[in-house]
């Protein structure tokens, strides 16, 4: 398959494993220490590169949380990438495939879950991609039982990646959980740019 160079560079950057502890050890109280894997998708997905992202706090890495698809896509407009995240509709499944990415050899479509309004207009500066929703956007996912809603948004340059990601009440809008006061800022500790698909 062949990819743009541009689409080729945000795949790269994205892949692999972050940590934010110098930002946890700065602002404890409002920061928790965590580790966020972006794994490579070992096959395209829909056409597309995509990537695996699950979290975990330092302390409890056997616990991972958050699994989900970012699926990453050419647009009609040059000077514009998109990013759409899919649900797991059994996250049990693959937990943990950050670190264990054999688990994800055998992902389908049929293991996912579409989210509309789950998708980011990603713009390409010089030495960074930023990534937010649509204005009018809201991005609403299954948990536990019940609806939430999360506002979505990211930077990444070559080994930094910075999440907006943030719950909110849906009915308030009150923020919840995440990047509360600022970004949560990682910092790449593995680069693993080489098991993404060739990309042509």
């Amino acid at each position: 398959m062949l990819y743009s160079q541009t689409l080729t560079t945000l795949a790269q950057w994205l892949a692999g494993e972050f940590e934010n502890q110098v930002q946890a050890q700065d602002q404890p109280a409002w920061f928790v220490h965590l580790r966020l894997w972006h794994r490579p998708i070992p096959h395209s997905v829909e056409g597309s590169l995509a990537l695996f992202a699950e979290q975990a706090n330092v302390l409890y890495l056997n616990q991972p949380y958050r699994q989900r698809i970012l699926l990453l896509k050419e647009t009609q407009d040059w000077s514009t990438l998109q990013a759409q995240y899919f649900a797991f509709k059994s996250p049990s499944q693959f937990s943990g495939a950050g670190a264990d990415p054999e688990k994800l050899r055998s992902l389908s479509m049929d293991d996912l879950e579409y989210l509309p309004g789950c998708a980011l207009t990603i713009a390409h500066q010089s030495d960074r991609f930023t990534a937010q929703p649509a204005p009018d956007a809201t991005c609403y996912f299954q948990y536990e039982g019940k609806t939430r809603q999360v506002v979505l948004g990211f930077e990444v340059s070559q080994n930094r990646f910075l999440s907006y990601d943030r719950g909110v009440d849906p009915e308030t809008g009150q923020g919840l959980w995440g990047a509360l006061i600022g970004a949560y800022d990682f910092s790449k500790r593995h680069d693993f740019a080489a098991e993404l698909p060739a990309t042509g």
